[in-house]
C-alpha cells in the first residue's frame, strides 16, 4: 500500500512523514490530527526563526541604496590629485580633489573639446560651469564612458607616451579610445558623444558630500 493511501484522504507526504514520526498510539483519529497540525505549526515557526537573520541582514539602508537612495562620501582625507570612488545606483561615482595645476589646465586649450561649455544637459545647472562642479577643486562625475558604457581610467599624468604630448591629465577609456579632461569634458573626434555625467550632489559640510541629492536640498 502506498504512503498516500494511508488515511484514504490524499494527505501530503510531508504531513504523513510527520505523523509517522509521532507516537499516536492510543489516540483517536481527530486528536491525532490536532497533535500533528500543532507540531507542524511549531516546525514552521522554527523555519521562520532560522530565516529571520537572513532577511534582516539586508538592512533598510542597504535596500534603499540599491534602489538609488543618496549615498554619503567622506572626502575629508582625500589628498590633492587623488580620486575616491563611491557607488550610487549601481554605478561608480568618482570624486577628484583637483590640484591648482590641474584646474589651470581646464582653460588651456578648450578648442580640443567637443562641448567645452557644457551645453549638453549632462550635469545639474549648478555644475554647468568651467569646472563642472560646486567647489572648483572637487569634481564629481559618473565613471562610465558615454559611448558604450565602459569605465575609463583616471590618468592624471602629464604627456604620457601612450596618450601624447598634449595630454594634460584626465580620463581615458581603453575600450574605444575616448578621452575626457579633468572636468569630464569629452575631446572632439572620439567615439564618446557627450561629456561624463555629473550626478546630483551637495556638500553637507567641507569634508562630506551626499551623492544623489541636489545642492540646496534639505539635510
Amino acid at each position: 500500500m502506498s504512503a498516500t493511501s494511508d488515511n484514504g484522504a490524499g494527505s501530503p507526504r510531508g504531513q504523513l512523514d510527520l505523523e509517522s514520526s509521532v507516537s499516536t498510539a492510543g489516540l483517536d483519529p481527530k486528536r491525532r490530527r490536532t497533535l500533528v497540525r500543532g507540531m507542524a505549526a511549531v516546525g514552521g515557526l522554527g523555519v521562520a526563526a532560522v530565516a529571520w537573520p537572513f532577511v534582516t541582514s539586508m538592512s533598510p539602508s542597504a535596500r534603499a541604496k540599491a534602489a538609488g537612495a543618496p549615498v554619503e562620501a567622506d572626502i575629508g582625507k582625500l589628498g590633492a590629485g587623488q580620486l575616491l570612488t563611491v557607488e550610487w545606483r549601481g554605478k561608480p561615482v568618482w570624486i577628484v580633489n583637483r590640484t591648482e595645476e590641474q584646474l589651470a589646465t581646464l582653460d588651456a586649450d578648450t578648442a580640443r573639446l567637443s562641448d567645452p561649455d557644457s551645453g549638453q544637459p549632462m550635469q545639474p545647472d549648478y555644475a554647468a560651469n568651467a569646472t563642472r562642479s560646486i567647489k572648483p577643486e572637487f569634481l564629481v562625475v559618473v565613471g562610465i564612458c558615454t559611448h558604450l558604457g565602459c569605465s575609463p581610467t583616471y590618468r592624471p599624468d602629464l604627456a604620457p607616451a601612450d596618450l601624447g604630448d598634449d595630454w594634460d591629465g584626465g580620463f581615458f577609456c581603453p575600450c574605444h579610445g575616448s578621452k575626457f579632461d579633468l572636468a569630464g569634458r569629452v575631446y572632439a573626434g572620439v567615439p564618446a558623444p557627450t561629456n561624463l555625467e555629473v550626478p546630483p550632489y551637495r556638500f553637507v559640510e567641507d569634508g562630506l558630500i551626499v551623492v544623489g541629492e541636489d545642492q540646496g536640498a534639505a539635510a
